[in-house]
């Protein structure tokens, strides 16, 4: 009998029972997003060196530019987990996409430091939906061993999206402005919302899913009932504080790497525009198997019998120790040696990463995910937005890079040390 006769004498319920793979579909949608909303926050950073030739400022002005970005996403982290808990995923994502391509477009019309400042605070606020929607997603759709690896994959998005605007940026500059680079990667965000509306749901509405494969996305225990829980009251347990500390110490690390990265290739290496492309591009590529591996690392260790807290915690000591050597970066003597030591350190920081969102999933209920998220995140923006201002001071009266980072090398094993004092165990929050 052919396979296609076979196939028509067979019942509905039985064809509709094929296995569906659905979630890595949701799994692309993140990525997706995940690397435009990169896309759109790293334009400003490439361009920084040559709009502080046409526009004209100080690099403190520079690092309070930096600050309102990350004022903005800090504020925002607190209202997007609060709203997307609150009206769901599908809703709360899209309001943020909107929100920042439109703010990203809006940066061509700036013509002075506080222009662009307004523009990154209305970035910033917008691009803050983005990893609370994003961990709320996963959460959804995976189930807990698989969620590091999923994290892993979306959040190798910021590494695409890091790749991918000093590739094309600096051409779109040369070609058509500055202004219209800034219009061209912030429209781009309009088109992901046409797939976003079109194919996100929630796994038990979603019309086409297999029963297996809703089985297994829901196989881990059933959260307690429970009502939506004000993230202000998240605040009395240690697990949230320990997601709150490690973001807060780590996550600026990262935003110096956006934004003084090609400032700094700029300074000690005397990189132009075009020259700038090459270096970045490499960093970011490296900084994708990071992201990836750490993800999928603490997942494999989770799937052969470890532990939770063992798996994540392992996997974050050994990025904490390949940030290390950073510390020499600043004194390299050779481009590319420093170039291999910042992706090293970059790699490191986003493998962390994958393994601290998830620890939002981990601990807490998925009602209370977004919140918690939310917490970290805005934590982390405040810390960038110290250390973006204090940078901007040290590089003013010093010119030096050195300060910075040995802060950036020592962050992490400062935040894994307070993680196990507050988290030792990563038992899960009864609320």
């Amino acid at each position: 009998m052919m396979k296609r006769d076979w196939l028509m004498i067979r019942g509905p319920d039985e064809i509709r029972e094929r296995p569906s793979h659905f979630r890595w579909t949701v799994c692309t949608l993140l990525f997706a997003a995940t690397t435009i909303n990169y896309i759109d926050r790293q334009v400003f950073g490439i361009l920084a060196p040559h709009l502080q030739n046409v526009i004209g400022w100080s690099e403190i002005e520079y690092g309070y530019i930096v600050t309102a970005f990350q004022a903005a996403y800090a504020l925002g982290l607190a209202l997007f987990g609060w709203f997307i808990d609150k009206f769901g995923t599908k809703i709360g994502y899209a309001a943020s996409l909107i929100i920042w391509s439109v703010a990203a477009m809006l940066h061509a019309a700036a013509r002075s430091a506080f222009g662009f400042g307004l523009a990154r605070f209305a970035l910033g606020l917008g691009e803050s939906g983005n990893f609370p929607s994003a961990i709320k997603a996963v959460a959804e759709w995976f189930p807990r061993k698989e969620r590091a690896f999923a994290t892993g994959l979306f959040n190798a998005g910021c590494n695409v999206g890091a790749v991918i605007a000093p590739a094309v940026v600096p051409w779109l500059t040369i070609k058509f402005g500055w202004p219209f680079a800034f219009i061209a990667t912030g429209a781009i965000g309009f088109l992901w919302l046409i797939f976003w509306f079109a194919l996100y749901e929630v796994p038990e509405k979603k019309r086409g899913l297999s029963r297996a494969e809703l089985a297994h996305i829901l196989s881990d225990p059933q959260d307690p009932a429970s009502d939506k829980i004000p993230w202000i009251r998240l605040l009395k347990y240690k697990q949230t504080w320990a997601i709150v500390l490690g973001k807060f110490l780590t996550d600026p690390i990262w935003w110096f790497y956006l934004y003084w990265l090609p400032k700094f290739l700029n300074t000690r290496f005397h990189l132009s525009l075009t020259g700038l492309g090459l270096p970045l591009v490499i960093i970011y590529a490296i900084t994708d198997v990071g992201s990836i591996g750490g993800g999928w690392m603490s997942s494999s260790f989770i799937k052969k019998g470890w532990t939770v807290n063992r798996s994540r915690k392992l996997v974050m000591l050994v990025c904490a120790l390949c940030v290390v050597p950073i510390v020499t970066a600043s004194n390299a003597s050779k481009l590319w040696m420093a170039v291999l030591l910042i992706g090293l350190a970059a790699a490191a920081h986003q493998a962390w990463s994958a393994n601290i969102f998830t620890f939002a999933s981990d601990m807490f209920p998925k009602k209370a995910v977004g919140s918690i998220t939310g917490l970290g995140g805005m934590a982390g923006a405040v810390g960038g937005m110290l250390f973006s201002t204090s940078a901007g001071y040290v590089l003013e009266w010093t010119g030096s890079y050195d300060t910075l980072f040995i802060i950036a090398g020592s962050a992490y094993l400062l935040a894994l040390g307070i993680i196990q004092i507050l988290a030792p165990r990563m038992k899960p929050v009864s609320l």
